[in-house]
């Protein structure tokens, strides 16, 4: 048996190889628009990829609406077209889960390129069903709408057919050539493998979330405006790169931005040692009851949206909130005086924002460290107690220091992250009076996209965020490697 998975390894493993990176590819291209096999016509967005049409029939046809109703064009063309799009999609999962078997044994590797056949034939359907689709259209629209509705034929069906055929016919034939299936053996994938697949999932999401976004820099280089096209014509090259630097306002601006950033970031930075307090001191309580009520209490926050911290806030803060009106009851205020307006005011802005994030986070950035604090060895708390030490004496010379590793790790990553606040607290939070100390990177990041409609300049804002802020996570490695001799990248 170990002879035969040797053998199947080394004989078909560059046949195994190029399988799997068709697969990737296919996979890979069915998230970028260049090759969409469902745009029938002019009127599907040059945007949207096979993945989006197959999740999502209102955007497949967006801008069909006014065909659907002038009757232009039979709505269940793009019907089928949407049809075939999930058909596709499907098959490609289909044939993924294939090529992820073929890491098993023989007998898994035999079962993984099964999945792959019916996975491309299923993709070549959906995609013969987009050229049915574009034929019924052209034959379909009237001749003297041809030119409203455009009908052109998918040619993202040919790249996905011509990856899709050869990966059929390189799997029969690793099929063929593989050897028979010894009795009595079971599925089996060595331990390896099997941890690259538990981590796969996360990794595609990465991408998709992480990854995928960077393609949106690409309008940092065009003259773009909210619903335009990129093209040869709006291509600006460097130009807001430029006035970025060069544009008076906007580097005062940058200048305001940064201050505000640096100062609440460097807030947290200075306090990340809380959660570890809070941590160690939670795990000191002897009562379990009242323990576990207070983790509970103090991590619930988290899970709170920063609207309803906000909803909170104003009706504790505000001039009709709890603290004026509790002040007016107890004759601090007279009945005419309407109190402060502690949300309105700009008054220590950075100490508030910094004080609404911890009171939010530390129960739950406390959860690691009392995961740390489990992982001690207990036989060291079992000789200190031999020794006479007291709770406080344990808690110095044995948690903190055996919570030292995590506290850098978690600190490097905090200075890596400097630039990033976040947006939603300082967008519920801000207002006219405050918006000179609550304006931060990413809020003027959305103020600059979203409010101004100024895409290529914010995403030129977003490039320098994060690559200032790979720089910082590199730098904050680096420093921890010479001080500490550990890395964390």
């Amino acid at each position: 048996m170990r002879e035969e998975k040797i053998e199947t390894r080394g004989a078909l493993g560059g046949l195994y190889l190029i399988q799997r990176l068709l697969s990737v590819a296919i996979i890979i291209i069915a998230f970028f628009p260049v090759a969409n096999p469902a745009k029938i016509c002019g009127l599907v967005s040059n945007k949207m990829s096979l993945f989006t049409a197959a999740v999502s029939y209102s955007t497949l046809t967006g801008d069909l609406r006014r065909a659907f109703r002038m009757g232009w064009v039979d709505e269940y063309i793009f019907v089928i077209a949407f049809i075939a799009a999930i058909i596709a999609m499907l098959g490609i999962a289909v044939t993924a889960a294939g090529v992820c078997a073929s890491m098993g044994n023989l007998r898994l590797q035999k079962l993984g390129l099964k999945f792959s056949m019916i996975g491309t034939i299923v993709e070549i359907i959906g995609y013969i069903a987009c050229v049915v689709s574009y034929l019924l259209l052209k034959s379909n629209v009237t001749p003297d709408k041809l030119g409203e509705v455009s009908p052109q034929f998918p040619m993202g069906v040919i790249v996905y057919g011509i990856l899709a055929i050869v990966l059929l016919l390189l799997s029969i034939g690793i099929f063929v050539k593989a050897p028979s299936v010894p009795l009595g053996m079971k599925y089996d994938m060595e331990s390896k493998y099997k941890l690259f697949l538990m981590f796969l999932p996360f990794a595609v999401f990465a991408f998709l979330f992480c990854y995928l976004p960077l393609y949106g820099w690409r309008y940092a280089f065009f003259d773009y405006k909210s619903g335009g096209t990129l093209s040869a014509d709006n291509f600006v090259g460097f130009k807001w790169f430029v006035y970025l630097f060069q544009n008076k306002a906007t580097r005062r601006d940058l200048v305001n931005v940064m201050t505000n950033t640096l100062a609440i970031s460097g807030l947290n930075v200075v306090t990340t040692w809380i959660p570890m307090i809070f941590a160690v001191f939670l795990c000191e309580m002897r009562n379990m009851k009242f323990r576990r009520f207070v983790q509970a209490f103090t991590t619930i926050p988290n899970f709170i949206s920063w609207v309803l911290v906000y909803a909170i806030a104003l009706a504790i803060f505000s001039t009709d909130g709890f603290i004026n009106t509790f002040a007016k009851q107890v004759g601090l205020l007279g009945a005419n005086d309407t109190g402060s307006n502690y949300l309105m005011g700009d008054s220590l802005t950075w100490v508030k924002m910094w004080a609404w994030g911890t009171w939010k986070g530390v129960g739950w950035s406390a959860i690691i460290y009392i995961a740390g604090i489990s992982g001690i060895d207990q036989s060291l708390y079992e000789a200190a107690t031999v020794d006479g030490a007291g709770r406080f004496q344990k808690m110095r010379h044995i948690t903190l220091p055996g919570l030292i590793p995590t506290f850098f790790v978690l600190l490097l990553m905090a200075i890596a992250g400097i630039l990033s606040n976040g947006l939603d607290q300082y967008l519920v939070f801000s207002n006219a009076d405050n918006a000179k100390h609550i304006n931060v990177l990413d809020l003027y990041v959305y103020t600059l996209g979203i409010g101004n409609g100024s895409i290529p300049l914010s995403t030129v804002v977003g490039m320098f965020k994060s690559i200032i802020s790979i720089i910082l996570l590199f730098a904050a490695n680096g420093t921890s490697k010479l001080l500490r001799g550990e890395s964390i990248v």
